[in-house]
């Protein structure tokens, strides 16, 4: 006898307690290890049936429902794969390889994804396909991985090729001992020429993908000193641009704690940071809110956060070398700071 095309793996009875609860949330929390996102994609796939019929995640139940999950609720596991994708390596040994990492790429697959976003266009399989061996310490997902930068942040990323050295550069992370410099564009005029931000971070209760700087007794330290670069006032407001030196790494530190202070990095909308920029003098010329609405100011969109990992010190763990690495600010940040201040010099580094 053929077996079933779709064969049910899990059946799931729904108690009459669970009444008002939504699909979705009453799936995930059955099955343990599974998130919410996990159970809406079977769903879109077809893969979750009530009472023999595909239903939406918002769905409330009623009790008494008998759900059947057809496909596999843990997707299988990621292997990054080598890609020919072009690097700009920064400076390479035997030991350890940095690069300069552009905007829009993620540093390995992610588990939120779809199975061909989240396994292709990675800096890891880049990596692999450039130098075919990396340490192993990270698995296979992330091989020669020792620490990371946001998808949409630019910058310098150290990698290690092998175990030892691998292990080495996370003590150095450990220790503060990795010197790691960003270059930000923030709203607004800092009004300090320079200071220090020391607030735990952790991970947002409310909103998994934000981190907060709100007291929670999982925040873990993190240290931000900032000192300003230059100011800008022109007609779409106004923004300065500072230079963050981190002491730690946490997720999203720099992010949260300029939003923190009240100047989220421009770009980065989940922090508040604006995703366009307006032509405020046009759009404060008109005369009423009728003739604003008419109007079609001049507007500035980045696409990305201006937020770009610009320099890194550190010790090289086998030679003893100091390595001193620079990475200018990309053509996309120095042309979007053109349009803001035309003809104006911009130094990346002090």
């Amino acid at each position: 006898m053929a077996e079933a095309e779709n064969p049910i793996e899990r059946t799931i009875e729904v108690p009459v307690e669970a009444a008002g609860q939504r699909l979705d949330q009453f799936i995930a929390a059955q099955l343990e290890g599974v998130s919410r996102s996990r159970v809406q994609m079977l769903m879109d796939q077809g893969d979750v049936l009530v009472n023999g019929e595909r239903e939406k995640p918002s769905l409330k139940l009623r009790g008494g429902e008998s759900i059947a999950i057809t496909g596999e609720p843990r997707p299988t596991p990621l292997k990054a794969t080598a890609e020919d994708i072009p690097l700009d390596v920064v400076f390479e040994d035997k030991d350890l390889a940095v690069v300069n990492k552009p905007a829009g790429m993620m540093v390995h697959a992610g588990s939120g994804q779809n199975e061909d976003a989240r396994s292709r266009g990675t800096l890891v399989n880049a990596l692999l396909y450039r130098f075919k061996k990396l340490s192993a310490t990270g698995g296979d997902l992330r091989p020669g991985i020792v620490h990371r930068l946001d998808k949409d942040t630019s910058g310098l990323i150290v990698v290690a090729k092998n175990d030892r050295t691998h292990a080495a550069l996370g003590e150095m992370f450990s220790s503060r001992l990795m010197k790691k410099t960003y270059i930000a564009l923030v709203q607004g005029a800092v009004v300090r020429p320079k200071g220090t931000i020391n607030a735990p971070v952790s991970r947002d209760p409310v909103r998994r993908t934000r981190m907060t700087t709100q007291p929670n007794e999982n925040a873990r330290s993190a240290v931000s000193h900032y000192e300003v670069i230059r100011r800008i006032s022109c007609r779409f407001g106004k923004f300065t641009l500072v230079q963050v030196r981190i002491e730690t790494g946490r997720t999203h530190q720099i992010r949260v704690h300029m939003a923190s202070i009240g100047h989220p990095v421009i770009g980065d909308t989940l922090y508040g940071g604006a995703g366009q920029l307006t032509d405020q003098v046009a759009s404060q010329a008109a005369p009423s809110k009728a003739a604003r609405r008419k109007l079609d100011p001049e507007k500035l969109r980045l696409g990305r956060n201006f937020l770009h990992a610009a320099k890194l010190e550190f010790t090289h763990p086998t030679t003893g070398k100091v390595l001193k690495l620079e990475a200018p600010l990309p053509e996309q940040l120095l042309q979007f700071l053109e349009m803001l201040e035309p003809g104006a010099v911009v130094p990346v580094s002090k």
